[in-house]
């Protein structure tokens, strides 16, 4: 599919069309519903009203020729077929396997290759035990629900996942307290103000659990980890009762020796009680293993109900974990993973070396904020975002997907008001040449829209905006920056 020409993401199968369509709110197709029903469309149509609403559809480079920078497939994994080979491989050593696990974990779901593998995994990350569950959303949920007792008290980085928020909510601790993202002073003015307001913390009788990320996913940045468990060192006595909880999402594979994640890389594995790992992304699969010690696994599967009353994870799930992980132990993803950081420093480059960068920075029109100092960073990130004013949000987009490159636009609810942004992602089975044409594509829209400003064309729209927009209009559409 050749998008160049702007055409093509308005093909009555694009997805882009399907996205946009469904924002459309018409409330003439409601009045004949029943109440039930009516009463969620009416919920939907709020999404729809902001341009919020997220159908169900395929990404354009699913569909056609263009190039993903926006899954979650970081490692290629899945699109090489490394890890299918290596699943069907584990499958073969065990022809005997069972479908299903047979029940809740505390009942009849346990089974020796489940717990092997979780021993298996707990040791590869320098841990003493791991509990493997459906997601990371699962994960969150689990901890955050089993693990604060009454009197303790969260203190939360503010991007943290919304699994995390969900389970805080639903925590039992008696404070939830949040701190500026990544801000080490805010992090210690929070401490000072618990252990003030807190006398049973300050005794020592009640415990603070920090919540925070390795990489937060919509920004690419990384968790200060080492200085935050300094400051709780520097301010708490050895008492114990300050513990983190690491959620190591966008790190697994990538990030620390054979990618065990940004606590292995720190040397932090006895600093840090419980840490979420995550299938779904790099390692190409899906799940996540909750890693802590015995105390606080069996915790876990005692006090968290949606551990106590859902069916274990079956042996072909906990195969294909075992299987990543016989990737990365043998060192087999060790390319991948280097080339991943070389295209992230070459966009970097590529981005900050551009004649019009200086221009289109100081205009307001580009920001990609982790080009500061990247040059000094001991690793990069495979997450870059992307800025413009909120206006173009949506034009840069379009241009961008009309250039055959996928990019994923966040915006609220993901995002608070007014920050939506660009979010690229980077794979080990991207090329150079592609880095550089996504790079060429952003400054092209760039130079059209300093030219609209300028007032050296007559043009009012960059050029995929306005057939966007054309089209918009013809179907009696709005939003997306119109």
């Amino acid at each position: 599919m050749d998008l160049s020409n702007g055409q093509s993401i308005i093909s009555p199968t694009s997805p882009l069309v399907a996205r946009i369509r469904a924002q459309k709110v018409d409330s003439r197709s409601t009045k004949g519903l029943p109440t039930f029903y009516r009463n969620l469309e009416e919920a939907l149509d709020i999404r729809r009203s902001s341009q919020s609403l997220c159908p169900i559809v395929q990404n354009s480079w699913q569909v056609g020729d263009a190039v993903d920078f926006c899954s979650n497939d970081i490692l290629s994994l899945s699109a090489s077929g490394a890890l299918r080979a290596a699943f069907l491989a584990e499958l073969s050593g065990h022809p005997n396997f069972n479908t299903g696990s047979g029940g809740s974990r505390l009942i009849d779901g346990n089974y020796p290759y489940l717990e092997e593998a979780e021993l298996e995994i707990a040791g590869f990350h320098g841990a003493e035990s791991g509990l493997i569950l459906g997601s990371g959303f699962d994960a969150n949920i689990a901890i955050w629900t089993a693990i604060p007792r009454p009197g303790d008290v969260i203190l939360y980085d503010s991007l943290v996942h919304a699994s995390t928020h969900e389970g805080i909510n639903q925590s039992l601790a008696m404070q939830k307290v949040e701190f500026k993202h990544n801000d080490a002073e805010s992090f210690r003015e929070a401490l000072l103000s618990i252990l003030k307001t807190q006398p049973l913390v300050k005794q020592g009788r009640r415990s603070v659990i920090v919540a925070v990320e390795s990489v937060y996913s919509m920004d690419g940045d990384v968790c200060p980890l080492r200085e935050l468990v300094d400051i709780s060192k520097e301010l708490f006595d050895q008492q114990g009762n300050i513990q983190f909880v690491v959620d190591e999402a966008h790190s697994t594979g990538i990030i620390g020796p054979k990618g065990s994640g940004l606590v292995c890389e720190l040397g932090l594995e006895k600093e840090i009680a419980l840490r979420v790992h995550t299938y779904g992304k790099a390692m190409g699969g899906s799940g996540a293993i909750i890693l802590g010690n015995k105390t606080t696994k069996a915790a876990l599967v005692n006090l968290a109900r949606s551990i106590v009353f859902t069916t274990a994870p079956s042996f072909p799930f906990v195969a294909s974990i075992r299987a990543s992980y016989a990737l990365l132990r043998r060192g087999e993803t060790q390319q991948a993973q280097e080339r991943v950081q070389s295209l992230v420093r070459l966009f970097f480059e590529a981005v900050t070396s551009h004649p019009l960068w200086h221009q289109a920075r100081n205009r307001g029109l580009l920001s990609v904020p982790l080009t500061e100092g990247w040059e000094s960073r001991p690793f990069v990130t495979h997450i870059a975002t992307l800025w413009t004013r909120q206006r173009y949000l949506y034009p840069l987009y379009f241009h961008i997907l009309s250039s055959s490159y996928c990019v994923f636009p966040v915006g609220p609810p993901a995002v608070p008001l007014g920050q939506s942004r660009l979010k690229v992602t980077f794979h080990a089975s991207n090329t150079e040449e592609q880095v550089q044409g996504l790079t060429h594509a952003i400054f092209e829209w760039a130079q059209e829209v300093m030219a609209i400003e300028d007032g050296t064309t007559d043009k009012g729209l960059s050029r995929a905006a306005e057939t966007v927009y054309n089209w918009m209009r013809a179907e009696g559409l709005s939003g997306f920056g119109m």
